[in-house]
């Protein structure tokens, strides 16, 4: 099967489940408070359903459009806009005639639900599969940076260490990109010394126009030769599985970082190569053709433990029992929430340029893999759970923090919005919802044929 269509496959099982759960999360509130619910949907059935049938009081359903879901309650201006509903006297079923509190509670059904979903979703990932890591502040030699542009944009440097973002310390390695794009001012540490240095307001732009837009920087690695690739134009050369090069041309070299330049400025020339055996002897291997892209055709190896046992970083491994499980569990999916909300703020700024980067469900869709992995699949599934919690409570007529901005000013004010202006309000949100819809998918679009 195609990656297109298992990535496709995750997305729909994925948003299916979702929804399907945040829509429980409005229904059983509202069966407890003794509330008609006369829908419960997944997809919108415009004109018509795939699946339906009655149960009770309710219809359950599928339908064909797959864009979300709903529960239709009685007594409620929602999706449907049932104004000859809403025209007749209150009835004690409706949720119209329910005390506001009541009516609060069933409105943040939905993002509670996505939430503690995401909450257990991480806390079984942690009992599962544990937790591991390379330390930040553990790179002997500081880290390679793998893209000049960007390296240059941000002031950063092949060596360095980020010891901290906002004043916030790093602890995992592969946090660090992502700290960046959400944070304003880093802590270097260079040679020794340490550097308070600005993020520069733009760079999330500039990081939208590279095409490897989260791997800037990697940890420096020796360039240890796992073997020699069947297609190779160095196949038969004595290059051996474990070969570690160690000089170019006669020059000393340690890391990846430094082999790179010299390569590449011999391309589609011959160098020779002063490599280490595993068993600790040191040859010159000459006649190694270097290809037009500035590669010599050999597969690399990189086996953390043994450059953890060299003292070139540290390998932080966590397991969790049950019961420590669950505040990892928590701990994430808030990290990953104060981590979004921070986001959000880079989207709504013009001058960081974060809105080139705005996708709909072709982004959403490229966040799963392209080979089914369970645990892939769910700690993905867990941060569109977050995703839909936060875009949910948005205090925007037509989703449900819309609903509860009213009922909140309800509460306070003592006076409850007119059937009316729920009316118009409830238009005014589908319009925007829309718009950003449209917005968001012509962007992947975009994307998709022209590459920006």
């Amino acid at each position: 099967m195609s990656p297109f269509f298992i990535k496709a496959i995750q997305l729909l099982l994925s948003l299916s489940l979702l929804i399907v759960l945040h829509e429980l999360g409005h229904f059983i509130p509202a069966k407890l408070f003794k509330t008609r619910v006369e829908k419960f949907y997944l997809f919108f059935d415009v004109k018509f359903s795939l699946f339906k049938k009655k149960i009770g009081e309710t219809v359950y359903g599928i339908g064909w459009l797959p864009l979300g879901g709903y529960v239709k309650i009685a007594g409620m201006i929602d999706e449907s806009m049932d104004k000859e509903q809403m025209a007749g006297p209150p009835q004690p079923w409706e949720f119209r005639s329910k005390p506001a509190w009541q009516r609060l509670i069933i409105m943040l059904g939905g993002v509670t639900v996505n939430f503690i979903l995401a909450i257990l979703i991480y806390a079984g990932l942690a009992y599962a599969y544990g937790d591991e890591y390379i330390k930040a502040d553990s790179l002997k030699d500081g880290f390679a940076v793998t893209n000049t542009e960007i390296g240059n944009k941000l002031g950063i440097q092949t060596g360095d260490k980020i010891m901290a973002i906002d004043g916030e310390p790093i602890q995992r390695f592969s946090a660090i990109p992502l700290e960046i794009i959400n944070g304003n001012r880093m802590s270097i540490e260079r040679d020794g010394r340490r550097i308070e240095q600005d993020i520069p307001v733009d760079f999330i732009a500039k990081l939208l126009e590279m095409e490897e837009q989260s791997s800037f920087i990697s940890p420096r690695f020796p360039f240890i030769i796992e073997e020699v690739a069947t297609n190779s134009h160095n196949k038969g050369i004595d290059l051996r599985k474990g070969d570690e090069v160690v000089g170019v041309n006669g020059q000393f070299v340690q890391y990846m970082d430094e082999i790179s330049p010299v390569l590449e400025a011999n391309k589609n020339k011959t160098v020779s190569l002063t490599v280490k055996s595993t068993d600790g002897t040191t040859r010159t291997v000459e006649g190694i053709k270097v290809n037009e892209e500035g590669f010599i055709g050999v597969v690399r190896s990189n086996p953390i433990e043994e450059f953890e046992k060299r003292g070139l970083l540290k390998l932080e491994k966590v397991k969790y029992s049950f019961v420590e499980s669950i505040p990892a569990g928590i701990n994430k999916g808030v990290d990953i929430l104060s981590g979004y909300i921070k986001q959000m703020k880079k989207i709504f700024n013009p001058d960081t340029g974060a809105y080139k980067g705005v996708g709909g469900f072709g982004a959403i869709g490229g966040l799963f893999p392209e080979s089914w992995n369970w645990e892939r699949f769910w700690g993905t599934t867990a941060f569109i759970s977050i995703i839909l919690a936060f875009m949910n409570i948005l205090p925007i007529p037509a989703l449900d923090g819309g609903h509860v901005m009213f009922l909140l000013y309800e509460i306070i004010s003592g006076r409850k919005p007119g059937d009316k202006f729920m009316e118009y309000a409830q238009l005014a949100g589908f319009l925007i919802l829309i718009t950003l819809l449209v917005l968001a998918n012509g962007n992947d679009v975009y994307k998709a044929l022209f590459g920006g």
